[in-house]
Order: C-alpha cells, then structure tokens, then sequence
C-alpha cells in the first residue's frame, strides 16, 4: 500500500517572494495544500523534514496525515504529495503541493510497473520487453499500492502479460484496457542469433582442420 506517514506543518505567515526568502532562511519550505471542498491553504514545512520523506519514499504516491499547526491550534488533514518542485543546480526542494484526500472516496493515480523473477525465455535467447512502465489505477486512499510487481519468471519466447492478466491488490480496479500488452518476450532478432549461430559454428572448424593434421 502506500507509505502513510505523519508530517508536522505550520500555517505559512505570508506570502510573497520576501515571505517565502524569510522562511527559506529559517531552514523552511514553502506549500500549499488543495482540497476539492475546501479554499488552497499556504503551509510551510521543515526542509530536513520533507527531504528525509521524500528520501525513504518506494513510488510517487505519498499518504500524509498532516499536523497543521496554525497559531498552537492543531489540525488533521489527509492529503497526497501532488507535486515537488526542485532547484535546477543541487536539486533543493522550492515548493511542495499537497492534494488533500477523503479517504472514503476514492481516487485514481499512476502506479510505477516493476518486474521480479527471470523469464525462462531469456535463457532462450528471448527479450524481455516492457511495453507499460506504469498503470492507472483506482481505489480508496488506504488500498492505493506504491507499486506493481508482476513475476515474470514463468514467461517463454512469445508470452506475454497484459492488464487483464495481472493480480492487483484487494479494492483496486486497473482504468487502462484490459487488452493492453504490459511486459512480454520477444524472438531474438537475426543480427542477434548470428552471433550466437557463429559461436557455434566456430568449434567444428577447428576439430575438422585437427582432423586433417592428424592424418599428414
């Protein structure tokens, strides 16, 4: 499921380009959180904070139960990490948008697609390929995964695995057509098994030319 973790935030002050150096200096970044019933609210988060989360964080898609302290009164809101903006030249985190979620309703996201597992037609001399690097999903909060994990291990020269065919967890509905091709294991091409085809070509030629030594 998703990594949910807690995040202590404040009620930014200000706004403004010298609210938001003043911050900043202060080992501060500024945020803004969104919510579908209610107006933006500005935030600000410890730049320590937010980077250890990001850090640690498997896929995109971040649960936060946040602490928002505004003036020492305490509030709880449940929101996903929508977007992270970065300094172009050491990648510091400028601003982070967070999209506050019902977690009785459910949303859709994109969902990174990861392999596990040797495809026995590699060894065929196969290609493994992966057409979709991720899915589009739809579920509770609680139930959305930080990844898919599709075993390719049982996968010969010609199979493949498509929407259709891969086991999500409970409560979560693919949106993407259920025919469409995710990962499979292509033939190897010519210029490919030449090679191979050469390499075992090459030891014959060699027994044949020790053959006709031995009989000068």
């Amino acid at each position: 499921m998703a990594k949910q973790v807690k995040l202590k935030v404040q009620v930014r002050p200000g706004v403004g380009r010298s609210a938001v150096n003043k911050i900043k200096a202060e080992g501060l970044v500024p945020a803004v959180i969104y919510g579908a019933k209610t107006q933006p609210q500005a935030l600000q988060v410890s730049a320590r904070e937010i980077s250890k989360l990001l850090a640690h964080a498997v896929g995109e898609n971040i649960l936060v139960d946040l602490d928002i302290d505004d003036n020492g009164t305490i509030s709880n809101r449940m929101a996903l990490i929508k977007d992270v903006q970065h300094q172009a030249i050491g990648g510091a985190i400028l601003h982070v948008d967070f999209n506050e979620v019902d977690m009785n309703v459910a949303i859709r996201a994109t969902i990174p697609v990861e392999t596990a597992g040797e495809a026995i037609g590699i060894k065929a001399g196969g290609i493994l390929e992966q057409n979709l690097r991720s899915l589009h999903l739809e579920c509770l909060p609680k139930d959305l995964p930080e990844t898919i994990t599709v075993d390719v291990s049982a996968l010969n020269v010609g199979d493949a695995i498509h929407v259709k065919d891969i086991q999500l967890p409970a409560g979560v509905v693919a949106l993407d057509e259920p025919d469409l091709t995710v990962i499979h294991v292509a033939e190897p091409t010519v210029a490919e098994a030449a090679p191979a085809a050469a390499a075992a070509a090459g030891p014959e030629v060699i027994k044949e030319k020790k053959a006709e030594e031995a009989k000068k």
